[in-house]
């Protein structure tokens, strides 16, 4: 009996539509097509179904509303429609290529981020590595203590040896020639890196330096007694060793003091001049006290820019620069005293 049976409801059996309450559906209504949410205002019109439309798929009844014809004809091939969603380029790839190295900078491999090769103007100072620093300290440090060893010899010899003594007072015009040594010396290491950082063009000349400043440092000391050379000396170490000492642990910035004291050096330089006309003894003390505060006061500050954290510093590839900087500081120092301790004396 159940195979007699449709499977869907006949007109009038459980049907609220066909019922006599309702009465019989009206042809009409139905004749009417659905909203059309599909297709674009150009779509065809709705057809009824033909004579030869397809039967429902099975397990789907029969639905009031036929299917659409699909469009016939040769399909064209080309660029498909685009998407109302602007897309952006496409992104690389991170995936690690098999092939490469792990030398490559290409490779990042799973140990850590990848590495900033060619970044050389992000790249690390040699400041910033502190055995790069203490290296550089070390070398400078050397140098000068070699300048000064040499510089005392002469001062040594000329001072407790006669015949030297008296050969350097008699021949006075090589204070002018080794002044003249040193001073192109000076000149050619102050104003030309390129040459005062080529090995070992850059150490000869400091040579050069060094030996012409303790000629003439050590026949100015010829002039002086025994004793104010010895009490000069004596006040210059411990001077000089409490002035680096203090400026190697202290925070204050002394380099930001290096214009003030440049234009201090000018006023001195006048000074020495109005010296050279007016012979006062008084005045060359004042003179010499004025000299030995401001080139103790250039110690400091040349002794801070070797350490890299200051305002100013100098790069580690400028050790002789440095060290004739200091060489120069302290020779200057010791002369000044030296002027102090002899005027006093006389």
């Amino acid at each position: 009996m159940s195979q007699d049976k449709p499977n869907y409801p006949i007109m009038g059996e459980n049907n609220p539509l066909h019922n006599s309450v309702y009465g019989p559906p009206k042809t009409d209504a139905f004749g009417m097509p659905p909203p059309n949410y599909s297709q674009g205002p150009g779509a065809p019109p709705f057809a009824a179904p033909g004579p030869y439309d397809q039967p429902p798929a099975p397990g789907f009844g029969p639905t009031p509303y036929p299917q659409m014809p699909f469009p016939q004809g040769p399909y064209v091939q080309g660029p498909y429609p685009q998407s109302p969603y602007q897309q952006g380029p496409s992104q690389p790839a991170f995936g690690v290529d098999p092939n490469a190295s792990m030398e490559s900078p290409g490779y990042h491999g799973g140990e850590g981020p990848p590495s900033y090769y060619g970044n050389d103007e992000f790249g690390n100072s040699g400041w910033e590595d502190k055995s790069i620093r203490r290296a550089f300290i070390r070398k400078v440090f050397l140098v000068l203590t070699v300048q000064l060893l040499i510089t005392f010899s002469f001062v040594a010899v000329f001072t407790f040896v006669t015949d030297v003594k008296v050969f350097v007072r008699r021949n006075q015009w090589t204070y002018y020639v080794s002044y003249a040594i040193f001073f192109v010396s000076l000149i050619v290491l102050s104003c030309c890196g390129e040459f005062r950082r080529k090995h070992p063009w850059n150490l000869v000349a400091l040579s050069i330096l060094t030996l012409s400043l303790s000629y003439m440092v050590g026949m100015i000391a010829s002039f002086y007694d025994t004793d104010a050379v010895i009490m000069a000396v004596g006040i210059t170490v411990v001077v000089c060793f409490t002035v680096v000492l203090f400026s190697l642990q202290s925070k204050y910035d002394f380099t930001s003091c290096y214009g003030v004291l440049f234009v201090c050096l000018i006023v001195l330089l006048l000074a020495s001049i109005l010296c050279i006309f007016i012979q006062n003894k008084i005045l060359h003390i004042v003179y010499a006290s004025l000299g030995a505060l401001l080139f103790t006061c250039f110690l400091a500050v040349d002794t801070q820019l070797l350490l890299g954290n200051k305002k100013m510093s100098i790069s580690p590839e400028e050790y002789v620069y440095a060290a004739l900087n200091l060489y120069t500081d302290i020779i200057n120092i010791f002369l000044y005293i030296l002027a102090i301790v002899g005027r006093t004396k006389e």
